[in-house]
């Protein structure tokens, strides 16, 4: 089928506009409310934000100081002179967090107005006992990644931002599609190019770095870390987030020191590779990625593509069937991936016949309240698990 269309902010999808109305000018305050250091110029630009999301101003248009203005250029264009409340979902969202970013004047002084919360996140005890827990695993590599990739997932339930799923524990039924047995044998590949592109800071990034070691184990591995250029959905991964992370894992000692050991050894190795990229933080979609993008993924053994924003950036931001298989949206993408993504919106596709209606029907918020998991892996047709890092494509149709 045809690619439905993208949620938008008008109304004709009550999450996108609760989202928009109510949430983003919440988080922009919180902002304020957690940087009382902020310069007065700075505070009136923040809630100046604030007061143009509420009253349904026009989406300004990109400008410098801005690295990223002329990646923005298309997706402006398209979306001249429409509305906070009154444009794709997408779209404004991302265009809140690049206004933020000019209002604190963040690409002039490197201060992330979420550093506070980010901060908050690390000195806490959830995200080393959650860790503390994963690298307790023993047994076969395949079977230590085929439950890394289960901790990783849960751990996306995180999210600064949203604090509805980060407080939830999990329950039976809540893992509603399990396809991490088909995505192991690409990530145990030897000489496997394995690109992890990174959501939340804090526990979910500690869950996706011990994936990540535990994939470097075989000495002829790579992996890439994908993370933001500016600070988007308040506790998203930049570069100097890791840094930080790591060094934390240092100072705790123990099991935490010696897997951050481990991991800079790997980077020193040129074994993992961090990649900040400003198309992540960006309003276009997946199949819309600049060409260095397309052919950095293109190049991967296999895609770990974690989080719900980026699985919104992959199937278009769309009320698709929940029961049309996968493929159907991700078929596009030239290699293996596995999506892990802990459900904070309406987007969602390869359910089993039938469960989204009957959820629908029971949970009306069982897409947005941050409870339900999916591990979904797309193999395009033609594939064969490798017997090296590079895939095998039959030329059989």
């Amino acid at each position: 089928m045809d690619a439905p269309p993208p949620l938008r902010t008008d109304g004709s999808n009550e999450f996108a506009r609760l989202s928009m109305q109510v949430r983003v000018p919440r988080i922009a305050r919180d902002v304020l409310d957690r940087n009382p250091a902020y310069a007065a110029g700075i505070r009136r630009a923040i809630e100046q934000l604030a007061i143009d999301i509420e009253s349904d101003a026009p989406v300004p248009a990109p400008r410098p100081p801005s690295p990223d203005v002329t990646d923005w250029g298309v997706a402006n264009a398209a979306h001249a002179r429409e509305t906070w409340l009154g444009t794709e979902w997408f779209y404004a969202e991302l265009a809140f967090y690049r206004e933020l970013s000019h209002a604190c004047r963040f690409w002039e002084t490197g201060r992330d107005p979420f550093e506070p919360v980010k901060e908050e996140e690390l000195a806490g005890e959830r995200p080393w006992q959650r860790l503390g827990a994963a690298l307790c695993g023993r047994g076969p590599r395949e079977e230590r990644i085929l439950a890394l990739l289960d901790d990783a997932l849960w751990g996306n339930r995180v999210d600064l931002s949203y604090a509805v799923a980060a407080s939830r524990a999990r329950e039976d039924g809540d893992l509603l599609v399990d396809e991490r047995a088909t995505a192991v044998p690409w990530l145990c590949a030897p000489g496997a190019s394995v690109h992890v592109v990174a959501d939340n800071i804090g526990t979910e990034l500690a869950l996706d770095l011990a994936l990540a070691a535990a994939v470097l184990e075989d000495a002829t591995a790579r992996v890439t870390l994908h993370v933001k250029m500016q600070p988007v959905f308040v506790s998203d991964a930049l570069a100097c987030d890791v840094w930080r992370l790591l060094a934390r894992m240092r100072e705790r000692g123990g099991d935490a020191r010696e897997l951050a050991e481990r991991l800079v050894a790997g980077f020193e190795a040129d074994r993992l590779a961090l990649a900040p990229d400003p198309f992540w933080s960006g309003p276009d979609f997946l199949w819309e990625a600049p060409r260095h993008m397309r052919e950095a993924l293109a190049s991967a053994t296999i895609v770990v593509l974690k989080g719900d924003a980026n699985y919104r950036r992959l199937v278009g931001d769309a009320l698709w069937p929940p029961s049309e298989p996968f493929a159907a949206a991700a078929g596009y993408v030239p290699v293996p991936l596995v999506c892990l993504r802990t459900m904070k919106s309406d987007p969602v596709l390869g359910l089993p016949a039938g469960l989204g209606e009957r959820l629908d029907a029971q949970e009306p918020r069982w897409r947005i309240d941050g409870r339900r998991g999916l591990v979904q892996t797309y193999v395009p047709r033609g594939y064969s698990v490798p017997s090296s890092g590079n895939p095998v494509v039959s030329n059989a149709q």
